[in-house]
């Protein structure tokens, strides 16, 4: 989110800080097989194991230039099972018969093998994907392979290859050739990545289990991983190899986890338009995207937020500690149904929209929009309450809470000039922002008492039907 003054331009984005938090499971009644707090997808929501089956089929391929390590197994075993699942399923939504891709390779890119990749020295690559030329998949197995195994378990390196098997599938039923954008080639893979997830998780693989709760919440961090940097209006990367934002490409992959294959031929130029409407893709020329929280960018916010829902009660802020009736503290910003009243813990609230940390590049998106979302969910409480006839203080409240926060930021997509004179408006990056802290945390999708659902699938999906929806949506949907 940016703030303007009328004498000068100060720009500032809206984001969210990252945090390690649980989230407590609700009680609630069903509503419907893709709003029921308890399900994700239609798919009961359970933790579990996740990852490499100890008794796992033998893998079927073998791979170019292995060393033999778990690494490498690792990676050959979701190639097998990956296939597997294309076997199955490609007929039934393309023409023909599945073929599977010509050959696997595997390098170090911290040594000097003599293998090559595509007709290029693999030295440095640090990367895996799929060569059109030949029609090959491979993967660094010194830096890449590795390092998602650390960060996002097996099934985070299951992921990354389903998306690169995704762009083989995308040529050989022809959703895709030369011409086709980057963009709605990578989306689609996302997407195909995301249908071979559900396979798992529904428990037909042979090889990998994913639970919907912890496992597949460590799946949607490592899409957010693979977001396209924030660039302002003038880099000239602009538009180059542009792949989508972590908002863009988690919705991608949910569609297919959601909706299957048949969902993924959908993405194209158009769809993606209508995905993004009116919501920043680009910082401006002379934009950095941050807002330091502050008690003046905490009254700026709620200030806008009263105009924009133009509440006939609106809620008091404060940033003292508030004795409650009827609701227990959420810190770092709690809501009194009682009094309505917003309390801000500001300290709190300005850790949790730290900037991210620079040798983190790829990380989870961190910044002022993880703190000002849970701000606003907080709000959108007091919306809540105005409006009556719901519960503030059970599972589906959190998830409605989820989807008003979405609404009231694209909301903020047009600018809004308050009365101490500040300009408050969206920013690239603050949806990013925002749903990292919704998987981390949950802060910004959970109830009156700062609880939440477990799956961090629900609570994004919650927020992105708010993004692309309205007020009305998320009542009719979480009622």
């Amino acid at each position: 989110m940016r703030r303007r003054h009328l004498a000068r331009t100060v720009l500032a984005a809206i984001s969210v800080a990252l945090v390690a938090a649980c989230s407590t499971t609700l009680a609630g009644k069903p509503v419907s097989i893709f709003a029921d707090p308890f399900r994700v997808a239609g798919m009961p929501a359970t933790d579990g194991p996740t990852g490499l089956r100890p008794d796992a089929r033998e893998p079927s391929r073998e791979v170019t230039g292995t060393d033999g390590g778990d690494d490498d197994e690792l990676a050959r075993q979701a190639i097998s099972d990956i296939e597997e699942f294309w076997e199955g399923s490609y007929s039934g939504v393309f023409d023909g018969q599945f073929t599977p891709v010509e050959a696997l390779y595997s390098w170090d890119a911290n040594g000097f093998d003599s293998i090559s990749f595509c007709d290029s020295d693999t030295y440095g690559l640090v990367n895996a994907g799929f060569c059109h030329d030949d029609n090959t998949i491979g993967w660094d197995r010194g830096e890449l392979v590795p390092s998602l195994r650390r960060a996002h378990g097996e099934m985070g390196v299951a992921m990354v290859l389903a998306h690169e098997y995704g762009h083989a599938v995308q040529f050989q039923a022809g959703l895709v050739d030369e011409d086709t954008p980057t963009l709605v080639a990578e989306q689609q893979a996302d997407c195909m990545a995301g249908a071979y997830m559900r396979w798992v998780a529904e428990d037909n693989s042979p090889r990998f289990t994913l639970s919907t709760g912890e496992g597949l919440n460590n799946v949607l961090a490592a899409v957010i991983s693979f977001r396209d940097p924030l660039l302002n209006e003038d880099d000239p990367e602009v538009g180059v190899d542009e792949h989508g934002s972590a908002f863009e490409r988690l919705s991608a992959f949910q569609f297919g986890f959601t909706d299957g294959i048949a969902a993924c031929a959908t993405i194209d130029m158009r769809e993606i338009g209508q995905r993004r409407g009116d919501l920043p893709v680009l910082l401006e020329a002379d934009e950095s995207g941050d807002w330091e929280v502050s008690e003046t960018s905490v009254r700026a916010i709620v200030d806008a937020m009263d105009i924009v829902f133009a509440p006939a009660n609106p809620p008091e802020l404060t940033f003292e500690p508030v004795d409650c009736a009827d609701a227990r503290p959420s810190p770092p910003v709690s809501f009194c149904p009682a009094t309505n009243t917003i309390a801000v813990e500001l300290d709190e609230l300005a850790e949790l929209g730290a900037p991210p940390h620079l040798d983190d590049p790829m990380g989870l998106a961190a910044g002022d929009n993880t703190a000002y979302s849970v701000l606003v969910s907080r709000y959108v409480q007091a919306i809540q309450q105005e409006r009556g006839g719901v519960a503030l203080d059970n599972a589906e409240a959190a998830l409605r809470t989820a989807c008003l926060t979405g609404v009231a930021t694209t909301k903020l997509s047009k600018p809004v000039t308050t009365p101490d004179g500040n300009t408050v408006a969206l920013t690239a990056g603050d949806l990013d922002e925002a749903v990292s802290g919704i998987l981390t945390n949950g802060l910004a999708a959970s109830d009156v008492n700062g609880e939440s659902v477990p799956s961090g699938f629900s609570r994004i999906d919650a927020f992105r039907v708010g993004v692309l929806g309205d007020a009305d949506r998320c009542f009719k949907r979480f009622d």
